[in-house]
């Protein structure tokens, strides 16, 4: 029963984002680059809970993002997908304690998303690569979403605590063998 009320608040925190996103960080933007919050929602999804419902959850959150604002089905759920599988190998790696560790992952997952789409976006529409404003676009997303990562994280990291001691249960010593 716990299992399916977070699934629930999960997917509810999905559609809010979606309207942050799409209502609310239109207005706050510099040269038209916002915040990825599914990135950071597929992150810590990935964090706390496990390798598998992290990946569900970034495909799921692509298409829905694909199907909504889209050009092709597919470029967005594979690269959360790929957030979400990486972040359980961070979990595995790291620790989620350190605010600074949690601000490098952020940044690293950021980078991934935005090359994965870059090169998915190259391949599937065939559109020209600018690298130069390509660069400028993920330093001021990655700032972003460092900021919006730091002012979050205490929330996140109480419900992802909530999470990760139902999905994995106490198992802290065979995590590390």
């Amino acid at each position: 029963m716990k299992k399916v009320v977070i699934n629930i608040i999960l997917v509810i925190t999905a559609f809010i984002i979606y309207y942050l996103q799409s209502n609310f960080f239109v207005w706050f933007n510099i040269s038209g680059v916002m915040p990825n919050l599914f990135v950071i929602l597929a992150l810590f999804i990935g964090l706390f809970s496990n390798q598998i419902m992290g990946t569900a959850y970034g495909v799921g959150i692509g298409i829905l993002l694909d199907l909504l604002i889209g050009n092709k089905i597919g470029v967005n759920a594979i690269s959360l997908g790929i957030i979400g599988f990486l972040s359980a190998i961070f979990d595995k790696n790291f620790s989620k304690d350190s605010r600074a560790t949690i601000m490098f992952m952020v940044l690293g997952s950021t980078a991934v998303f935005e090359i994965i789409k870059l090169l998915l976006n190259y391949v599937v529409l065939s559109t020209n690569v600018e690298i130069i404003n390509f660069i400028i676009i993920l330093v001021i997303e990655i700032i972003f979403n460092l900021i919006l990562a730091i002012i979050l994280y205490p929330l996140i990291q109480k419900f992802g605590y909530y999470i990760e001691d139902e999905y994995k249960g106490n198992k802290i010593l065979t995590r590390y063998f």
